[in-house]
Parts: C-alpha cells; structure tokens; sequence
C-alpha cells in the first residue's frame, strides 16, 4: 500500500512537473501569438495609415481603372497637362519622325498635349510620312518635321518653321515633295517639303504672284522662301475662285466656286492609273525654269500621261517572258517623246505651273472633290459620286462585276445596290485616303426618319472597312458598323434626329478618325462630339495604349476610361504660333486629324 502510495505521490509530482513544463510551454506560445498579433496589428495599422494618405492625396482609384501608368511611355508619363494653357493640342501613335514634338518619345500611346500649340488655335492643319504643316491664325504657313529639317548632323529638330507669310492660307494638302497652300482669295501656292530646297537663290528676284516685280520690299514683307503660284490653263470666269483642293500622292485636283473641276499633275507619276482623268497637258521647258518669274512668253513642252496599263495592258499577263522591272516614269511609252526628249525634272517645284479642267466633268456642276493615293473622287450638287483612278482594291467602289485595275473615265459610284427599290440613296460627301474610300450617304423611303449611313469600299486588310472584317479588296460599298443608322432625340423638334458624321479623317496607313455630331441635338448643357476609331494600329495611332488593329468602330476613351469628347466654346484668346495673341473671344472647335501611323486633335478657328 506504502509502494501504492508513493507510486501515487511519485505520479503526482510528475504530473505536477509535466503541468509545468506544459503551462510554461503554453504561455511562451501564447507570448509569441501576443507578439506576432502586436506585429500583425502594427503592419495594418502602417498599411491603413498609407492607405488613407494615398486616398486623401490622390483621386481615387476605381477597380476598374485603366493602369494609366503601364499605357504610357517614359517620355509621356512624366510630362504633366499645362494648368494655364486654355487651348492644348492632343498628339498620340508614331513620333519617329518628330511629327507631332520632338521632346516626345517615339511611340505615344495616349493622347498626350503637345507643348507647341499651347492657347493656339489653327486655320488647317495637315500630316505626311516625314513632315507637316500648319496655318496659325494670322494664314501663315509653318513647316516641321525630320523631312523638312533634314536628318543630316547639325540639322535643327526645332520648332514649326515660318515659311510662307502673308498669303492669308486657309487650306493645306502635303504630298511627299510638295506643300499646297489655297488662299482665301483662291489662289494656290506651291512649296517645297524640305527646308533645304526652300532657299532662294543668290541674286534671284522675290517670288510673288503679282505683279512679277514684287512689292514686299516696300511693306517689309519681303519673302525668305522659294515658292510659285499655280494657276489655271483657261481662265477662270469673272469672280471665280478655287474653293477646295485635294492631293493624292502624284496628283492633285481643285475646285472652283461655279462648280469646274481642275487636276494638276504633281509628277510624271501623275496620270499612272488614269487618276487626271486626261493624259494630254504641257509643262515649262526645264531650261526655262530658272527664268520662270520673267513676264515674257514662255517655251512649253507637251506632256502626254499615258496609264500604265493602256502603255503596257499585258504588264501583268505574262511575267515569265517580261522583264522583271517596269519601265522607268519618265519612259516615251509613258510622257511622250518631245517629253522624253527634253529630260523633264519633275523634282522642282515649277515642273507644272497650271491647272487643266477635266473634259468629261464639263457641264457637271460639282461641290466636292477628294482624292486617294491614286484615285479620285467628285460629289455632284444633286448627290451623285463619280470615281476614276485606281482600283485594284476596289477602291472605286464599282462592285464585283468590274474587274478592271484601272478607271481612266469619271465613273457613277452606285451606291444603293443593296437597298429596297423605295429607298432613296443621296450621297452627302466623300473622304478618300490611300486606298481606302468612305461615303457617307442619307437614306430616306418616305416613312420614317430620314437617316445616315457610312459605306466605304477598297482596302480593309487592317480593318478600316469597319464592317468586322479584315478584306484586302472590297469593291462594293459595305456599311460601317457602329456608325451607321443612328439616331438622338432632338431637345427642340421633340423627336429622334438622325446623327450625322461631322467628319471623316482617313490615314493613309489604314487607320481611320470619324467624329459623330452628338452635340447638335444635345439641347442646354449638352456635351461635345464623340470621336470613333478603328483601323490599323500598329503605332498605338487609335489611342487606346495597345497594339493591335480593330475592324469594328470603336468610340475613343480617355485614359480616365471616360468617352473622348470634341469641344466648341469661345477661347478668351487665340495666339499664333509666335505666341503672339491674335484675337479675343474667338470661338473655336476641337478637330480630329489622321496622320501617316498617328493621329492629332487640334483647337481649329470656325469660319
């Protein structure tokens, strides 16, 4: 019992022991749970205290919030909007070139302001592959870009430069070795793209329009750049005037306030798919040119444009047993042989000094031209579209029934082949770019309302048909999704308007800019005019901080993620681009423009 006893005891202070051992085991644990709590409690109360600095000194952060940060690049994230600039110019895509600045990186993927058109409102504004133009307000010329300025050492990636003044410019149209500027008064002007080709020669007389003398010199206007003046070949009729012009890649055509439609040839390329719409003409003698200010009768040479494929119809039929190489531009076959004879240089300026009406467009009263990068386009007054030019991608817009690459005669666009015998199809206006053309029509049967829609034919191999497809050749006119048929309700007719496309800016690169009259029937308070985007996007040129291109219209955001809207108000003032003001309370307008792989949205002065 005794051993029972001290088995007993002997258990009990081993127990007693092992409750020791655990109760001091417990309460280290319970201290180390104590310390990591003390700790986990000091993280929060850091992470809450950063939290709420973060909330309180910056906007807040929604969940679904664009990473604005990842969308831009170095040169863009670090830049920062001017709080004091009223009027800021909007530039994103491709910026190798320093077309839209040059302290900005080479791909801008927002839209981003640029610095150079802070409170500056533009007459026009034009892009091309390696240089650009502008006309402030005063309708002055400026010139930019590594085309312009050149890519040699020392050359100046500055600023826009002044190159034509006092001409009172309100249109511009640039091709790669040409600036076409159209005066208020109708009269077109021709410069160089590159600032070196732009310089006088040493003791040659100031180039001016009228008289050939000059008088600059008197109001100290003298000019400082090599220009000419275009003119037509017939003259024009009293109090007629050039009122639009259009250039595409090797050639131009203008119109005039009676309704005449004139072409001017740019090249020798010029006439290459019958886009003149005629092949005779003549040109100033290349020996002459250097005396081309001179009041007295000028030698001319006749130049005869022949379309490669009446030149050459077999040029694609049989490549096996032809040359691998076509024959050069300015070959007999092509321009002629007096031309070929005389070596024409049509590198200079004053290569073409006139303007030729179109023969088949006598008597056809028209009130808009447009061109592609060889083909063209004339909207009549009662709503028809003729189209010649170009069309290995259906770029005319002629249907699948005809085949032919090249149209050498203006041509009726049909544009109701899809439509119910009782509609009515009339077309409003015409854009081209490339070989890309859009035309925006207005349907009515007498029914209901009246409405618009966008078809657009030719090439859509990055999407900019927008009809969700991506087709290299579309020769019937499709109609563009998201922007066709739309309608609003109208605060003061009290019913559903159609929405009209204000305008339609297409690159010449495949990528296309549409901006939706949204504001019109918005009524008091409303907001601004929505701009759509889709097409190639390969240079982040549609804005939204990706690569990749998209075949459905799609409407621009901000990196906010809120929808890209175009203003009009009345600025409290306008500079030029000297930083000069010009005038007070002018009103202005946001306008979209579509460059070669980028796109600009600029404060532009309403007429």
């Amino acid at each position: 019992m005794l051993r029972g006893a001290s088995r007993a005891a002997n258990t009990g202070s081993t127990c007693r022991v092992a409750g020791r051992r655990l109760y001091s085991q417990g309460a280290r644990a319970s201290t180390q749970r104590s310390r990591v709590a003390l700790a986990t409690t000091a993280a929060s109360a850091v992470t809450a205290g950063a939290l709420w600095y973060t909330l309180n000194s910056r906007s807040v952060i929604h969940n679904d919030a664009l990473n604005v940060l990842d969308a831009r690049t170095k040169g863009a994230e670090e830049r920062t909007r001017s709080t004091d600039a009223e009027l800021t110019t909007l530039v994103w895509g491709a910026n190798r070139t320093h077309i839209l600045e040059d302290d900005l990186p080479e791909s801008v993927r927002v839209p981003t302001p640029s610095e150079w058109f802070d409170n500056v409102a533009l007459r026009d504004l034009a892009l091309h592959e390696q240089h650009a133009a502008c006309v402030d307000a005063r309708g002055d010329v400026y010139q930019w870009g590594d085309g312009f300025f050149g890519t040699a050492p020392g050359s100046s990636h500055a600023k826009p430069r002044l190159t034509l003044r006092g001409k009172n410019i309100t249109q511009l149209q640039l091709t790669r070795s040409r600036v076409f500027a159209l005066s208020a008064s109708g009269r077109i002007y021709i410069l160089s793209s590159r600032q070196a080709e732009q310089a006088l020669p040493t003791g040659a007389q100031t180039p001016a329009s009228t008289p050939w003398w000059g008088t600059g010199w008197l109001w100290g206007e003298e000019e400082e750049v090599d220009f000419a003046e275009i003119t037509p070949k017939e003259k024009l009729k009293r109090g007629e005037r050039f009122v639009q012009i259009s250039a595409g890649t090797d050639h131009m055509l203008a119109l005039t306030s009676e309704g005449r439609t004139f072409a001017h040839p740019i090249t020798l390329n010029a006439n290459s798919h019958g886009q003149l719409g005629f092949r005779k003409c003549d040109v100033p003698a290349p020996a002459d040119l250097e005396h081309a200010h001179l009041p007295h009768k000028h030698p001319r040479i006749p130049l005869e444009l022949t379309p490669k494929s009446i030149a050459d119809p077999y040029a694609k039929s049989s490549p096996a047993i032809r040359p691998a190489g076509s024959a050069p531009k300015n070959s007999e076959a092509l321009i002629g042989k007096e031309a070929a004879a005389a070596q024409l240089d049509d590198s200079n300026i004053r290569f073409s000094d006139k303007l030729f009406e179109i023969p088949a467009l006598r008597g056809v009263k028209v009130d808009r031209v447009a061109t592609g990068g060889r083909s063209s386009f004339v909207k009549t007054t009662n709503g028809k579209v003729l189209g010649w030019g170009a069309n290995e991608f259906g770029q005319i817009g002629l249907g699948a029934n005809v085949t032919l690459e090249t149209i050498t005669v203006p041509t009726e666009v049909i544009l109701w082949r899809t439509t119910p015998a009782t509609m009515r199809t009339t077309c409003v206006d015409v854009f081209a770019g490339g070989d890309l053309t859009m035309f925006e029509v207005e349907r009515a049967d007498g029914s209901g309302m009246p409405y618009i829609d966008v078809l657009s034919c030719g090439n859509g191999q990055w999407g900019g048909l927008g009809n969700s497809l991506y087709s290299n050749a579309q020769s019937t006119p499709v109609r563009a999704k998201n922007v066709s048929g739309l309608f609003e309700y109208s605060e003061a007719a009290q019913n559903l308007q159609a929405i009209v496309p204000e305008t339609i800016s297409i690159s010449p690169t495949g990528h296309v800019l549409l901006t939706l009259d949204t504001r019109k029937h918005a009524g008091p308070g409303g907001g601004g005019k929505d701009v759509v985007a889709w097409g190639a996007n390969f240079d982040y040129q549609l804005g939204n901080g990706k690569r990749g291109s998209v075949a459905t219209p799609t409407v621009l955001l901000t990196p906010e993620g809120e929808r890209f809207m175009l203003q009009h108000k009345r600025a409290k003032e306008v500079r030029d681009m000297r930083g000069q003001v010009w005038k007070k309370g002018v009103e202005v307008e946001q306008r979209a423009v579509a460059g070669w792989n980028n796109s600009v949205v600029y404060w532009r002065i309403c007429s």
